[in-house]
């Protein structure tokens, strides 16, 4: 027979409301009171009923992640800095992927809200208007990573995308390669992906490089679009001897379409790449990245969460980490 809450409250010789306050974390429990109450827990084994209890303080513990590819090694890490944070204050994690799809990314949300999590961890692919006025809309507490919402209501974690894609840019164009390309998405895309092709551009202006049209594909962040990207430069016979990648798996998909057409990297084509994914350092050649603190995003995104749920101000809404270039073999 399973261990109630009455139980509990005669192994340590106090009232049923004396251990539900304890549960509940209401500090008018008294210190000696409340280490009664949590040792015959543990001697009992007792488990609340998680269901029951959620009813009563319209609090579940439970917070929802939602990313867009669990297949990207850039967002374990960020996950794992998150759940190391919920772990010290007693949240669970619900983990959602969305698989780059934006209507499953807003079914997700839905699902969350039914499950009466008590906020969102959001890393999205799209931040445009339905999402965020179905976010609006629910009414969960959310905390974004990795992007921002162009008007700022969301709290975020993020790095500064444009800053970042701009410096891998500039190494290139300080080795004296001007015949640079781009591989990633569009600016118009409501993520922080999109700033990576302005911080680009941003970069080849400043040098006084005029950007060759041809030269920048825009498809997305998986390795098929480094390979695909580099086969049609070469199909259409540009030239080119740099390429700024957004992301290392497009980095590493444009490395392998250079090596099967017998072009060696750095020595004919240099390439950057944007995450510092594991995989980028035993990558062959090794990529010269942009390297994100992923799992302080994370652990910094929860703990902004946890005080918004705990109606405790935040002394920042916008964290902006910071970012570091890394050069490796794939640089001249």
């Amino acid at each position: 027979m399973a261990t109630s809450i009455k139980d509990v409250a005669k192994e340590a010789g106090v009232s049923i409301a004396t251990v539900s306050r304890v549960l509940n974390d209401i500090d008018v429990v008294n210190e000696d009171t409340k280490k009664k109450v949590l040792d015959a827990i543990k001697k009992l084994g007792y488990r609340p009923n998680i269901v029951a209890r959620s009813l009563k303080t319209q609090r579940t513990k439970t917070i929802g992640i939602l990313l867009p590819d669990i297949s990207n090694q850039f967002y374990p890490e960020i996950v794992r800095g998150a759940e190391d944070v919920s772990n010290i204050y007693d949240y669970n994690i619900i983990l959602c992927n969305s698989d780059l799809d934006i209507e499953k990314e807003k079914e997700y949300l839905r699902v969350l809200k039914e499950k009466m999590v008590d906020g969102v961890i959001y890393m999205s692919i799209s931040l445009n208007s339905e999402i965020l006025d179905l976010i609006n809309e629910l009414d969960v507490k959310t905390v974004l990573v990795e992007t921002k919402d162009r008007e700022g209501v969301l709290p975020s974690v993020t790095i500064d995308n444009v800053k970042a894609s701009y410096d891998s840019t500039k190494l290139l164009i300080q080795k004296g390669i001007k015949e640079i390309a781009f591989i990633g998405v569009g600016k118009d895309s409501e993520n922080a992906w999109g700033d990576r092709f302005i911080g680009y551009e941003k970069a080849m202006k400043e040098a006084g490089i005029k950007i060759d049209q041809e030269l920048v594909y825009f498809e997305s962040m998986k390795v098929k679009s480094g390979y695909e990207g580099i086969q049609k430069f070469l199909k259409d016979k540009k030239k080119f001897k740099g390429v700024v990648c957004a992301s290392d798996d497009i980095a590493m998909g444009a490395i392998n379409a250079l090596r099967d057409n017998k072009l060696k990297v750095p020595k004919d084509v240099s390439v950057v790449g944007f995450n510092d994914n594991f995989a980028a350092s035993i990558f062959y050649p090794k990529i010269t990245t942009i390297s994100q603190p992923t799992y302080d995003m994370g652990s910094v995104a929860m703990r902004m969460l946890i005080k918004l749920l705990n109606k405790k101000e935040l002394e920042e809404p916008h964290y902006v980490l910071e970012h570091e270039l890394i050069e490796r073999e794939s640089t001249i």
